[in-house]
């Protein structure tokens, strides 16, 4: 198994890592792929989330051969039911409503074609690359487990394809999350056919042309084996498993700029002790005032203030962060937990019960496991949002910033410092916010009402990239305003672990004297956000790791 690469999530405005932190780096996500020759090998019901983050940064999968036994009994079995009489949904009929149409032997291939190219409905912007590779990873989890018919070459036409750098164009939009990520699999289906269009090297073009020019012949497809390839839910899995990576790599980020901001405040760290956090009992709580007690062990400026200060309690989003990032990490947690079965699930209807020889139709292409997933992760984006736009408005505010000049400039009137960074930092909460609205409590009937109620999961983990990207813009500008008061608060000096932290900003965006342009600077602090930086340059002085980790595997 190859390690996961670190690797940002900006293409613009990236901020490298310097050489001295890229070993301490958490594991990311990019939009462009960087590809590694180094295969996944999946075993489908024991694949974790690091193999997932693998393939996200480019690297290809193949199935471990121990199940291919399986996939060929299960493909024996669908090969005997098409040459029967009885008729067996999605092999010899028709399809949701059209379910009673008794297809024909002779049609049968047909039909599968047929089913692709109608149901390549897709609208909006193309699905990121790295998004439509895991989902055609996830496929080939869900096909290895053998249950779902398709013969050996169907696995290894999407293996083939990931190796070769073939990215399906996916249209964003068109799936409710019911009979499966329909449209989104017909489009990656269309081009394992040699239809639709593919994205090779940043362009556009023809499917048939793109396998052509790797030396891959389009695949001929058996009965059943359109349908296995779309009904599932892999579509809204990869984009929630995308949001989750990213989600908890910026909630362990929030923890060190929340750690900044405290002792930019001069706030106490008395919240933070582990016998209030264990009064409590929650786990995420107890492990998010640990990391802030190590990210802030060793401070001056907190030693300065331990006498005479007349304050008795900070405000709430200083004082109160294990609660909130702790309760963010442990819906983050319950997320990884059922993405992590859902990666390794068989969502294909109908489905091939190896062990009876039948073929049973039920509904685990309904994705509401996904959806109340995706759910959870935008409650997390949003509310730490929510709590870091407020210590950004503390900061700057004379009133409450415990002494330091208003909006951080050292020459207010003339300067107007980081008034309106805040204002941008509220914009994008206002955003978040009004995103995390839950998506799977809604529902629309389909298909002349046949599937007549559906989770919605598509749209409901889409929008986690939207969220991420705020949430990693709003970070961006806590740490330039907690490094700018806690430079202010000189000649007290931060903890170790947080003067690492500023002195890696410092390499791509130096202290705000008088104004200036300042689209770069928050540009920069959001790309050190998204790649780890903050937690890695901390880890390079502490000794050991502070910071919770997500390390769900497979449940069987």
């Amino acid at each position: 198994m190859v390690r996961s690469r670190h690797l940002g999530d900006r293409s613009a405005g990236r901020a490298r890592l310097p050489d001295r932190l890229q070993s301490f780096a958490q594991p990311g996500l990019e939009r462009t792929v960087s590809r590694t020759d180094a295969s996944v090998v999946v075993s489908p019901g024991r694949v974790g989330l690091d193999d997932l983050a693998q393939v996200l940064a480019g690297a290809p999968v193949v199935l471990d051969p121990s199940f291919w036994p399986r996939v060929e009994a299960a493909s024996a079995i669908v090969a005997a039911a098409a040459r029967a009489e009885a008729p067996v949904y999605g092999i010899n009929t028709g399809f949701g409503k059209l379910a009673s149409k008794r297809i024909a032997a002779d049609q049968t291939a047909r039909l599968q074609h047929n089913l692709i190219v109608s149901h390549c409905c897709g609208v909006g912007l193309p699905t990121p690359e790295p998004i439509v590779r895991l989902m055609m990873a996830l496929k080939i989890v869900s096909l290895g487990r053998g249950a779902s018919g398709v013969r050996r070459e169907i696995i290894e036409q999407l293996q083939a394809m990931l190796a070769k750098g073939i990215c399906p164009l996916v249209p964003q939009q068109g799936s409710v999350g019911a009979s499966g990520d329909l449209a989104p699999l017909a489009h990656m289906t269309a081009v394992m056919i040699g239809e639709g269009q593919a994205l090779v090297g940043g362009s556009i073009v023809p499917a048939r042309d793109a396998l052509a020019a790797v030396g891959v012949a389009p695949v001929a497809l058996g009965p059943k084996e359109g349908l296995a390839l779309i009904n599932g839910t892999q579509f809204s899995t990869a984009y929630a498993i995308s949001g989750l990576l990213r989600a908890h790599s910026l909630v362990t980020a929030a923890v060190v700029t929340g750690a900044l901001s405290v002792d930019a405040a001069m706030a106490s760290t008395a919240p933070f002790r582990p016998e209030i956090q264990q009064l409590r009992g929650h786990s995420g709580q107890i492990a998010a005032g640990l990391a802030l007690t190590a990210l802030l062990e060793g401070s001056d400026i907190r030693m300065s203030h331990l006498e005479g200060d007349e304050r008795v309690q900070d405000p709430y989003c200083l004082r109160c962060q294990p609660q909130v990032a702790g309760a963010a990490i442990d819906l983050l947690t319950e997320a990884a937990r059922t993405l992590t079965i859902e990666a390794n699930a068989v969502t294909d209807n109908p489905l091939v019960l190896v062990e009876t020889g039948e073929i049973v139709s039920g509904g685990n292409f309904h994705a509401e496991p996904v959806a109340f997933a995706a759910d959870q992760i935008a409650l997390a984006l949003s509310e730490i949002g929510a709590i870091s736009e407020r210590r950004i408005a503390t900061l700057v505010d004379p009133a409450l910033n415990f002494g330091l000049p208003p909006f951080l400039t050292p020459d207010p009137g003339l300067n107007s410092g980081f008034m309106i960074a805040e204002v941008t930092a509220a914009a994008l909460y206002a955003e978040n916010k009004q995103r995390a609205a839950a998506c799977s409590i809604d529902s629309t009937p389909t298909s002349a009402n046949q599937e007549d109620h559906v989770s919605m999961a598509a749209h409901a983990a889409r929008r986690l990239s939207d969220m991420a990207d705020n949430l990693a813009t709003i970070l961006g500008i806590e740490l330039l305003v907690a490094a700018q008061g806690i430079g202010l608060r000189a000649p007290h000096s931060t903890s170790p672990a947080l003067a690492a932290v500023i002195a890696a900003l410092r390499e791509q965006v130096p202290a705000l004297g008088s104004d200036r342009y300042m689209a770069d600077d928050l540009a920069k602090a959001a790309a050190m956000v998204e790649a780890g930086a903050l937690p890695a340059a901390a880890m390079s002085v502490l000794e050991s790791n502070p910071f919770p980790i997500l390390a769900e595997r497979g449940p069987l």
